[in-house]
């Protein structure tokens, strides 16, 4: 047991799927719509909706596959979107358009928040992916 890490063991058991470009944005939008419904069911909290985003968008960075690890922070605040649906006040199609803009702009600090942990995420991993990378073509000797 020499040279193991003491909680290496409980990392490799946590799951690490890998999604493409699409399955991340599934991903991400159904379970921000999900969160959506049950805030709305049981809190009807905008803020507690905000702050259960944060862990989704770094969940939907790490489990984005290598080659598609920009789509990260580009489909983040699409889902969102998708998940504020259900908070926001609507009376009619005029008033859920309204709804939409003012929950957005009342929620912008978590928007951005949760996109800027999504993409500083993705960053990294893109980061040290191009490192190994050139580590490995590097000529020996």
């Amino acid at each position: 047991m020499a040279g193991r890490r003491p909680g290496a063991a409980a990392v490799r058991r946590l799951p690490d799927p890998r999604l493409t470009g699409l399955g991340g944005g599934l991903f991400c939008g159904l379970v921000m719509l999900v969160l959506g419904l049950i805030d709305a069911a049981l809190f009807a909290s905008q803020t507690a909706y905000g702050v259960l985003f944060l862990p989704v968008s770094a969940l939907t960075a790490l489990w984005v596959r290598r080659g598609d690890l920009l789509t990260a922070p580009v489909v983040v605040p699409i889902a969102f979107a998708v998940g504020l649906v259900p908070l926001v006040d609507s009376d009619g199609t005029g008033g859920a358009a309204m709804g939409m803009v003012t929950g957005l702009a009342t929620q912008a600090g978590w928007l951005y928040g949760g996109t800027l942990i999504a993409g500083t995420i993705a960053l990294v991993r893109r980061v040290r992916m191009i490192r190994r990378r050139n580590a490995r073509n590097r000529p020996q000797g």
